[in-house]
């Protein structure tokens, strides 16, 4: 597969990010289709445009095609494994090994040489160290999420439920992987603090070997608009009120149980305040049903029906003005490594509520560029979503700066050069390398 751009004259890359539905326009909301597919395509771009070709390669099931054609220079590559059907990401590893071997004769056929290889998960890693020792290739590893971390949220959060983790989840088999992986690879790359620090001390990485690169968003999609433009948007939408906007996959890490009760608190002290949940994808399996009814139910428990929206899917197209037009949006997560949506949102201008139970919350100065809380505590999630909208000059400041701050530390195009100058080992990003990050990234913008 060529482009016309003839992909020969540039070094190639190749991005692994295997499970889930991969594309040049994802599907998100689908099974294991989130902000990573998101991330991978959007790096793959930005890598184009600083002078590479990439291939970006995935699992082919259903009925995929081979290729899909993303950009100049970027491709889908679908190799397949496994038989047609989908396989969860927690037990895809069981047929990587076939994965490899038929990735690795594709790029023997096609006469492929890579400078790099960027596995993003660690099913995508396991194959990445595969091919980077048959390829002799360096392997930089983005797990985006951590085992550990995980399985300490989830047991904290759900100790009733303990036991039934590890077949959910497969948690030892992803973790031994996990520290192959990590001590296997060239570089690791954290996308938070809390990552950072997990990989370093409690999976025995060496510092050295650990570099920090946040997750990024397209800014020429993502920005804030003039108030005329803004109610343009509210009108097409239909938004009434003052509205609490949360988005994403249908998953209990999620939270939004925990918002739903918070948003309980705001509204009997906001008679104009809505929810809107925009969760899940066009459609649903059987464990995404349940968990909408029962945040169903828990609205209809709580006489919230009225004042809660449901919506399933929100095109692509029509993200940013739902960012734009919602008053508040809240990432609610139980478990969230890096939360591309709050970054979405402090970029599109709308004041962002984020969880502490992440790395996010340590890049912001509260009050300044966004606000956290604990989704744990009902009344400090729900007093924490009044304030922006009882105080007009918060609500200013958390919509001029906090578009200022995802302008400064997050684009695509800055998050592609973080990652070539780390690979070729560039002395220009050690200021913001620090296992401390609230200095460098709260400087008083």
């Amino acid at each position: 597969m060529t482009t016309s751009a003839d992909p020969g004259r540039f070094p190639r890359i190749a991005l692994i990010s295997t499970h889930g539905y991969v594309a040049g326009i994802p599907p998100l909301g689908a099974a294991d289709t989130g902000g990573q597919v998101v991330y991978v395509i959007e790096l793959a771009r930005k890598f184009a445009q600083l002078g590479y070709t990439v291939d970006v390669y995935t699992r082919r099931f259903e009925d995929q095609p081979e290729f899909d054609a993303v950009d100049d220079r970027v491709r889908v590559v679908r190799i397949p494994c496994g038989g047609p059907d989908f396989i969860p990401k927690e037990y895809l590893h069981e047929s990587l090994m076939e994965w490899c071997e038929n990735a690795l004769r594709f790029i023997k056929q096609n006469d492929l040489h890579y400078v790099f290889i960027n596995s993003h998960y660690w099913d995508a890693g396991v194959a990445g160290q595969r091919l980077s020792e048959a390829l002799s290739v360096p392997h930089i590893h983005t797990p985006h999420s951590l085992g550990l971390w995980k399985k300490r949220q989830m047991e904290t959060d759900y100790p009733e439920k303990a036991d039934t983790f590890e077949a959910e989840f497969n948690f030892s088999e992803r973790i031994k992987h996990e520290l192959i992986i990590y001590r296997s690879c060239d570089i690791v790359i954290a996308t938070t603090p809390v990552q950072l620090d997990v990989l370093v001390d409690d999976y025995g990485v060496a510092r050295s070997r650990v570099h920090m690169v946040p997750p990024g968003y397209d800014d020429n999609r993502f920005f804030p608009v003039s108030s005329a433009s803004r109610e343009m948007a509210r009108q097409r939408l239909g938004f009434e009120g003052k509205v609490v906007l949360a988005l994403g996959r249908l998953a209990t890490n999620k939270g939004y149980d925990l918002l739903i009760d918070a948003f309980g608190v705001l509204a009997e002290r906001e008679p104009e305040a809505r929810l809107l949940l925009a969760v899940g994808g066009e459609s649903m399996d059987d464990a995404e049903k349940v968990i909408l009814d029962e945040l169903k139910a828990k609205a209809a428990e709580l006489n919230l029906e009225d004042r809660i929206d449901f919506s399933s899917f929100i095109a692509d197209e029509d993200l940013p003005d739902y960012y734009r037009a919602a008053d508040l949006f809240i990432l609610s997560s139980r478990y969230e490594p890096f939360g591309m949506t709050a970054i979405e949102a402090m970029a599109s201008g709308t004041p962002t509520i984020i969880t502490v139970h992440g790395g996010l919350y340590r890049a912001i100065s509260y009050g300044r560029h966004a606000l956290f809380a604990d989704p744990f505590d009902k009344y400090d999630l729900g007093i924490t979503m009044m304030k922006p909208l009882r105080h007009e000059r918060l609500y200013g400041r958390l919509s001029r700066m906090g578009a200022h701050k995802a302008r400064s530390l997050f684009t695509w195009t800055g998050i592609a050069q973080q990652i070539i100058a780390v690979v070729e080992g560039r002395p220009m990003l050690q200021a913001l390398d620090d296992k401390d990050w609230a200095e460098p990234w709260n400087d008083g913008d």
